[in-house]
């Protein structure tokens, strides 16, 4: 497939709806507002299998349940409610979009991660319109950590942490860089609300404020075991494979929630039980619940996905193949087949040896089937001769 097929639809959206002027969102009276999760309409898929929980996901209430208590998340206690950032911060903007941009420049991540929430929170409540901003090229980030190439990262021996708080600083590090995945997809591709629908932005805006809630319990749970973020070098793989998608959507779904979320379905179990057979059961029980949650964000990858390439006529599949050559995406095992199945992604997606295997069983049936027939032909032809 070629590449302006991939591009086709942002092709399309620029010449029907034109570019948008940066920074300057559309006046409220042309801009339709956002009523609530249950109004929003969701196109349905053509034959393509979705996780069962999608729709109540859509409609759950606002989550706040931002700390990790003694029997797991519950409701910020008043000591910490104190340090949240004023809400004042989003005084000035009208939109959705406009929000997220500020989530994005902002550097400190337990102020970033608060903000997301806020964002969420004021544009569910006040249904506020998705708007048009501009996205920075890159997420304002703190001084530490240091961000180096995954081959510097230390093994956990040299790292100067313990086995519990390296795996939770590097979950930190993907959460926050998730919570930005998210909002850099909702604000970059904000010119294109009407093409794509309100539910697109609905959905990874709703992600975003999951991530930031995800974000905030490792942070926690950092802090208990005497450690922050930052206390480790970390890497800038997940924002370099996001910054390649910047002006395709079909490549931003696949890239980010189809190969980088599901890797989190793959690693969470296997990092439950290295926690678990470190003694740490508090933070194996954070981590498995992001896990369980992380079913959702990549189940709404796969959902909008499959929708743009229905929009475009082309197959979801073969699609999501061609991307990740064209984008040089590297798929790596051991695969979680029952969360990722439960997710809504084909095997022949990422494995596409699984077909081949099954159309290599099927061909070996074939081919017998075809030999049977062959011999009882020439059986039937010999019998005739001998009469």
């Amino acid at each position: 497939m070629q590449q302006f097929q991939f591009r086709g639809m942002l092709s399309t959206a620029i010449h029907k709806f034109g570019s948008p002027t940066p920074h300057v969102p559309p006046p409220l009276k042309h801009c339709r507002r956002f009523s609530s999760a249950t109004s929003i309409h969701y196109p349905p898929l053509h034959q393509h299998p979705q996780w069962s929980g999608l729709q109540n996901w859509r409609r759950s209430p606002l989550n706040h349940d931002r700390y990790w208590g003694p029997n797991g998340p519950i409701p910020e206690p008043k000591e910490i409610q104190i340090s949240r950032p004023s809400p004042s911060v989003f005084s000035s903007c009208s939109s959705l979009a406009e929000m997220g941009s500020i989530v994005l420049s902002t550097a400190d991540p337990l102020t970033k991660a608060k903000l997301s929430h806020l964002a969420y929170t004021k544009w569910y409540q006040e249904g506020l319109p998705i708007g048009v901003s501009d996205a920075p090229s890159t997420p304002a980030r703190p001084p530490k950590p240091e961000l180096v190439s995954p081959k510097e990262i230390p093994p956990p021996k040299r790292s100067g942490l313990p086995l519990n708080a390296y795996m939770l600083h590097n979950l930190a590090h993907v959460e926050l860089n998730a919570i930005d995945l998210a909002w850099d997809t909702v604000v970059r591709f904000s010119p294109y609300t009407e093409l794509l629908g309100e539910g697109f932005f609905a959905d990874f805006a709703h992600v975003a404020d999951d991530e930031s809630r995800h974000f905030t319990w490792c942070s926690q749970r950092l802090a208990e075991l005497g450690f922050s973020y930052g206390d480790m070098l970390a890497h800038g793989l997940l924002w370099r494979e996001c910054k390649k998608s910047s002006d395709n959507v079909a490549a931003r779904l696949a890239v980010i929630p189809l190969v980088q979320e599901a890797r989190g379905l793959d690693a969470g179990p296997r990092l439950v039980n290295k926690l678990i057979g470190f003694g740490d059961h508090r933070t194996s029980n954070i981590v498995e619940k992001i896990a369980d949650e992380e079913v959702a964000h990549v189940a709404v990858g796969v959902y909008w996905f499959v929708s743009v390439c229905q929009k475009m006529g082309c197959s979801p599949g073969s699609t999501f193949t061609e991307i990740l050559k064209e984008y040089n995406v590297e798929l790596k095992g051991p695969f979680n087949y029952s969360a990722r199945a439960e997710a809504g992604i084909p095997r022949e997606w990422y494995e596409p040896s699984s077909t081949s295997k099954e159309e290599n069983k099927l061909s070996e049936v074939y081919d017998r089937l075809a030999c049977i027939i062959s011999v009882e032909q020439e059986n039937s032809s010999l019998g005739k001769l001998s009469k």
